[in-house]
């Protein structure tokens, strides 16, 4: 069966507040840390010219890491050359660090570009960096609509810390 809503094909476009770009940006979370130092207590493992990385609060898995430009832009599209490579090259690192780290089994790797594709933080453009292993996800989150980590947070911030920045000094030679 079809259902068809023509109505849905007419929503009406809001303009744009002045000052609302500004806002948005002091609102968000990414912009908030990029000029903090890497520390456990926010959560960021390191912040680069262009990037910055840090643990998801909320993890779908341990090891959840988030990967951001600085730059506040909400699309790939705006991603200057230098800007995607770093990104990229972080994503990369992060992925090395926790295979090392965690030897998980895969990892899912994706952005959410806007509310309605599950953005959190919908006007900054981010990666998600999620290692995963067999049967990993059981019935906890479905039926108790509750995750459990067998790691606290601030165990996963230092064993990445460590891992990446061993990392960056392999990179260094």
């Amino acid at each position: 069966m079809q259902y068809v809503a023509p109505e849905r094909g007419k929503i009406e476009r809001g303009k744009k507040k002045k000052g609302a770009g500004r806002k948005a940006k002091e609102d968000c979370l990414f912009c908030r840390v990029a000029a903090r130092k890497p520390a456990g207590e926010n959560l960021i493992l390191a912040v680069s010219p262009l990037a910055l990385v840090m643990l998801n609060l909320y993890p779908y898995n341990v090891g959840h890491v988030m990967v951001a430009p600085r730059r506040h832009l909400a699309s790939p599209g705006g991603l200057d050359p230098d800007e995607a490579a770093e990104v990229n090259a972080w994503i990369g690192r992060v992925v090395e660090a926790l295979r090392r780290e965690y030897r998980p089994h895969g990892f899912n790797l994706g952005a959410n570009l806007g509310r309605t594709a599950g953005a959190g933080i919908p006007g900054h453009l981010h990666w998600h960096v999620v290692p995963r292993w067999n049967g990993d996800t059981n019935f906890m989150p479905v039926l108790g609509e509750t995750k459990v980590l067998p790691e606290a947070i601030d165990r996963t911030y230092g064993r990445l810390k460590k891992a990446l920045d061993g990392e960056s000094r392999r990179r260094a030679r």
